[in-house]
């Protein structure tokens, strides 16, 4: 198959021409069980109450949609980590990810490419509005969940404690997911909880609709991760909008949306193409989906994009 064959866009043909290929792609064989099942594309996402399996869900219906004899569905995992493990070991060919959960350069992740840059998580740090949790040196001797196993969160927050010097035991650690995360601190078997994702949290926003609660300024420690870790991490506000509690400063860090490297060319064209000519049916499903663009969905350091992405690209330059 040549790399230089591209499908074009919106043509009656598209479909035909695309599976076709997928067919001939032995990268492709594990995802069909017959010459006549749909091509599968499992999107590795994150809990369901979160903005990956939102964003998921809303790609896959598109997907289903306007390319024949291709069946997406989404997959619940823990997040980052977990999704990036998943299409390296060829059981997703999409998934989403922190820019901070990937390898430094391309040489450590070779099986996986980048399709798009496509919003910036947030890390929320709640907890309840009459506890005792102000800041992140409060958090020392208290009980806490730092995020799934397997989860960016989990990345995230173990850094920030790290950089916070409340690493090793300082800190009475729980590995729970977001609706585990969001129940254990209702019930007060938890102190506090991190949880990183793009604005709004469904269910942080759940939360804070029940019950008064408290999400703690983390501004402070922008700086100190980058000079630690990495220059992914930036400063961005919650507004009092968001969740209608007081707003806050905290540590962002890109997502991307990222596939298997041995995907055919065309069939990452068409998925870029409909992940940027959909936005705004993306964006119904969750706001933070309506925030990309081709000028910024293309900066995905240190994964390069797919060729099949970069092609849209290059033939669709803003």
């Amino acid at each position: 198959m040549s790399r230089s064959w591209s499908v074009p866009p919106r043509a009656a043909g598209v479909a035909v021409l695309l599976l076709v290929l997928v067919v001939a792609a032995p990268g492709l064989a594990g995802c069909r069980d017959s010459p006549s099942e749909p091509i599968r594309i499992r999107i590795a996402t994150g809990s369901p109450t979160a903005v990956y399996h939102a964003f998921g869900q809303s790609l896959a219906a598109v997907l289903n949609r306007e390319l024949p004899g291709v069946l997406a569905s989404v997959v619940v995992t823990a997040a980052s980590a977990e999704n990036m493990r998943l299409l390296g070991t060829g059981d997703a060919e999409l998934g989403f990810t922190q820019a901070d959960v990937l390898p430094t350069s391309r040489e450590d992740h070779p099986s996986v490419l980048a399709v798009a840059r496509v919003y910036d998580d947030l890390l929320h740090l709640v907890t309840r509005a009459d506890g005792p949790v102000h800041s992140v040196g409060d958090l020392r001797g208290r009980r806490v969940s730092v995020g799934a196993p397997g989860s960016g969160t989990e990345v995230t927050a173990t850094r920030l404690l790290e950089v916070a010097r409340l690493g090793g035991a300082a800190v009475r650690r729980e590995r729970l997911g977001l609706d585990a995360s969001a129940d254990a601190l209702r019930a007060g078997r938890i102190d506090a909880f991190f949880f990183s994702g793009g604005l709004p949290v469904r269910g942080v926003e759940k939360l804070t609709a029940d019950g008064a609660t408290r999400i703690v300024d983390l501004g402070d420690w922008t700086e100190p991760l980058r000079r630690s870790y990495r220059e992914v991490y930036v400063s961005r506000d919650i507004p009092r909008s968001v969740y209608g509690v007081e707003p806050v400063t905290t540590v962002a860090n890109p997502n991307y949306l990222v596939v298997r490297a041995d995907l055919p060319d065309p069939l990452v064209r068409e998925v870029t193409r409909l992940l940027m000519e959909r936005r705004a049916e993306l964006a119904a499903a969750h706001p933070a989906a309506g925030r990309m663009s081709p000028r910024s969905a293309i900066a995905t350091a240190p994964l390069p994009l797919h060729p099949g992405a970069a092609d849209w690209y290059r033939s669709n330059k803003p």
